[in-house]
């Protein structure tokens, strides 16, 4: 008894024995070896694989049983020919040609789809009868008068004549050999053809390419040559724009450095904020400051001009001792300004209590009247004695060379029945030592008359010392229900936050009633006219 196997080959299950499978798969590898050089080997093997298929299911029919043997398989080989039947040049050229001679394949009529006009009829029937398929159509089309005879004639070989499908049926169709020697063949036929189509298209759709590549690579250039241009255009317009406004900013920066240095004697390095620099060397400081944007905007300027005129070249000990003069400059700016900086590192502050009478009602006012040292007034001649004019400082006068509010006055609460009033100094210094210094270099003047406290705009900084931020705080301590009349302008010239909510009201008084509560300082118009959230 015999071991049987089942196999899928071709789509189809067979069953075969284990014997005639090995015979089969070693054919079946050597089929795979030889084609596995051509580019459509894959094809070429299903289709052999799919011819077996049919020869075995032919086998089984007509032997009518259900196992492949031995003997079915060397039948099946025999019929399809052997690998070697043709692998040499000259003496297998002849056993092929002896080996196609002794096979003669029976045609089959199918309908030719590839070769067809409508449903490839006339086309399979010009293979089987050795017919030009022409012919058949012009036959067709004639009968087409008799009544139209023909349609129905058409129709019926339509629907009873099978379509080609395969390969096999398409070589059944021409009458060609479904063997080894047929499908190779049949494959070199096809690749011939392949080849000489695209010969025939290369010939004929050269020319095409050829202009249309032309056309497109001359298109390609007009476009390059048109964003060359712009590009040029472009560019010397914003080098024009460098230019110009570059020599402005040139002109401004030296015309910047003449006023610091003309203005050197009248005093302004004592007001905010150039009275931040305290570096012993001031004029070097601002030489620096200068060279360190000025250079990189006149290199930036000439490099415009050489884009703009191409003949202009620089010199390279110029654009060097540029370079040199630059780095300079940059190290010795950024050296003092990291000093100015760590001259903010700590904060100091020194405080002073300043007891008051106990009044129901305090007044706080503030002078407008800008305080002078003896300097100023022998300068500006105020100390004359006739008093007949009195110099106020602009509330509204917040430019680059005004100090910043450097006096802030807050109200607290007391838990006695002592007022009294806090003045604290407080500055920055590198260290607390300095930062305490600092501090001393801030005097700030202030009027007590009875309830009546009549505050100066500003702390004045001593002459020739450095602004470390330096500010005073009056803390004022009052005990609960006490009442603080305030005057308006304590907004505009203090560091002042107190602020009473009239709502749609408008309030045009010059000074507003606070009230001293467990809570802080409130608005008497607010503790009077409570919101309706707060009341709920």
């Amino acid at each position: 008894m015999n071991k049987t196997i089942i196999i899928n080959i071709g789509n189809s299950i067979i069953h075969i024995e284990e014997e005639a499978y090995e015979i089969l798969m070693v054919y079946l590898n050597e089929i795979k070896q030889h084609f596995a050089k051509t580019a459509d080997d894959f094809e070429i093997v299903k289709d052999i694989e799919n011819r077996i298929a049919e020869m075995f299911a032919e086998i089984l029919q007509k032997a009518a049983k259900q196992v492949i043997e031995v003997a079915d398989v060397h039948s099946v080989i025999t019929q399809m020919g052997s690998v070697q039947d043709f692998t040499n040049d000259d003496e297998d050229e002849v056993k092929s040609e002896n080996f196609y001679a002794n096979y003669h394949a029976i045609k089959k009529l199918y309908r030719d789809t590839d070769e067809g006009v409508i449903a490839g009829v006339c086309a399979g029937l010009g293979h089987y009868l050795n017919v030009e398929a022409r012919w058949l159509r012009l036959a067709f089309f004639l009968l087409t008068f008799l009544a139209g005879s023909s349609i129905l004639v058409y129709l019926i070989l339509w629907i009873a004549i099978p379509r080609a499908s395969s390969r096999s049926e398409r070589m059944e169709m021409k009458g060609e050999a479904t063997n080894l020697y047929g499908y190779k063949k049949n494959f070199d036929e096809e690749l011939a053809a392949f080849k000489a189509n695209m010969k025939s298209a290369n010939k004929q759709f050269k020319p095409m390419v050829s202009t249309l590549h032309d056309l497109i690579t001359g298109l390609f250039k007009t476009i390059g040559r048109l964003i060359n241009a712009i590009g040029r255009l472009l560019g010397k317009l914003f080098a024009w724009f460098i230019i110009i406004f570059g020599f402005g900013w040139l002109v401004a920066f030296i015309v910047m450095l003449g006023l610091l240095l003309g203005t050197w004697e009248n005093g302004v390095y004592n007001n905010f904020p150039f009275n931040i620099i305290n570096v012993p060397y001031k004029v070097e400081l601002i030489f620096a400051a200068f060279f360190t944007v000025f250079i990189p905007v006149l290199a930036l300027v000439l490099l415009a001009i050489k884009l703009v005129f191409n003949h202009i070249q620089l010199s390279k000990y110029f654009s060097f001792l540029l370079l040199g003069v630059w780095i300079i400059a940059a190290v010795t700016t950024a050296f003092n300004v990291a000093k100015v900086v760590s001259s903010f590192n700590e904060e100091a502050e020194m405080a002073k209590n300043i007891d008051l009478k106990q009044y129901k009602r305090y007044v706080f006012n503030v002078d407008p009247g800008m305080v002078f040292t003896a300097q100023d007034s022998t300068k500006y001649n105020l100390g004359n004695g006739k008093n007949e004019y009195r110099v106020l400082a602009n509330p509204y006068d917040h430019g680059m060379f005004r100090d910043p509010k450097n006096v802030r006055l807050v109200f607290e609460k007391t838990d006695n029945e002592q007022v009294s009033m806090v003045q604290s100094f407080k500055a920055n210094g590198r260290n607390f030592d300095e930062a305490l210094a600092n501090s001393q270099n801030l005097t700030y003047k202030f009027q007590i008359t009875d309830s009546v406290v009549t505050l100066t705009p500003k702390a004045i900084l001593k002459k020739a010392a450095a602004w470390r931020d330096q500010s005073v705080v009056l803390t004022v301590k009052l005990p609960v229900g006490t009442q603080v009349l305030l005057n308006n302008d304590l907004y505009s010239y203090l560091k002042f936050y107190y602020y009473c909510n009239h709502g749609d009201s408008a309030n045009n008084a010059e000074n507003e009633l606070w009230v001293m509560t467990s809570e802080g300082l409130k608005c008497k118009y607010e503790l009077d006219h409570p919101k309706k959230e707060e009341t709920n």
